[in-house]
């Protein structure tokens, strides 16, 4: 079990983002008392599912940039 500092520093955000993400369910999560702690296993799925999209997004963009051209080299002659 991570405290919600520990898991915030594995997801590399701000603790209070992480506390959003288990109020509204994203990430999961259980209070012990007045302190949430959450699985070393659901963070670590969260993580590898967060940067999965991120790639993907990533590889859109980089395919869309190339469509586009965003990647040719234009020499301009005086």
């Amino acid at each position: 079990m991570l405290s919600t500092q520990a898991a915030a520093d594995i997801l590399n955000v701000s603790r209070q983002y992480l506390v959003r993400l288990v109020d509204t369910g994203e990430i999961a999560g259980e209070k012990v008392g007045s302190h949430r702690r959450l699985r070393a296993a659901d963070v670590a799925a969260f993580k590898a599912v967060r940067d999965a999209k991120r790639t993907s997004a990533l590889d859109r963009l980089s395919s869309l940039s190339e469509d586009a051209g965003g990647y040719e080299l234009e020499i301009k002659r005086r």
